[in-house]
């Protein structure tokens, strides 16, 4: 009982703190949300299919991977970017749980691509309006390490909620 509600202890903390580096990366939110994720399947809180896990952890390891191999920052040096795409993928997701916990993953990245088009109609991000090759490249490197971190918080509310 006792190491049950210290791995839910942990694993919350650990979502918490994947969401935090969602709005401020200084390191991979991926990584803390999946070990959130496992850390509240062991304290049986919510009980996941073991191919989901999997998954999420081959996830969370080509996350952490494409982390290493682009380049941080933006032109700028400027970091807004990650509150309009941290909020609307959050936005998305909690919304895809409320539709249709299906279609989660889908509501993330569509919050993501939402959040990164309204940052490019931005002054800081006026470098990206109207050139979509640098827009998917951007989407590809900055969004999908912020998908896969909110995907991740996002089923272990929802298996919380729909319990």
């Amino acid at each position: 009982m006792i190491l049950q509600t210290i791995m839910l202890t942990g694993g919350v903390l650990c979502l918490v703190a994947a969401v935090v580096l969602v709005f401020w990366p200084r390191w991979i939110a991926a990584v803390p949300a999946y070990a959130g994720l496992l850390l509240l399947h062991l304290s049986t809180y919510i009980a996941l299919p073991l191919r989901t896990l999997i998954f999420w952890g081959i996830a969370t390891a080509i996350t952490a991977g494409l982390y290493y191999l682009t380049p941080s920052g933006e032109p700028d040096g400027n970091r807004s970017s990650n509150l309009y795409v941290g909020f609307s993928s959050l936005a998305g997701g909690m919304l895809g749980i409320l539709l249709a916990p299906r279609i989660l993953v889908l509501g993330v990245i569509l919050g993501a691509a939402v959040g990164q088009l309204a940052y490019s109609r931005t002054p800081a991000g006026q470098w990206m309006h109207g050139r979509s090759k640098l827009f998917l490249r951007y989407f590809a490197a900055k969004c999908l390490p912020v998908i896969i971190a909110v995907s991740i918080v996002c089923i272990a509310i929802m298996g919380r909620v729909i319990d």
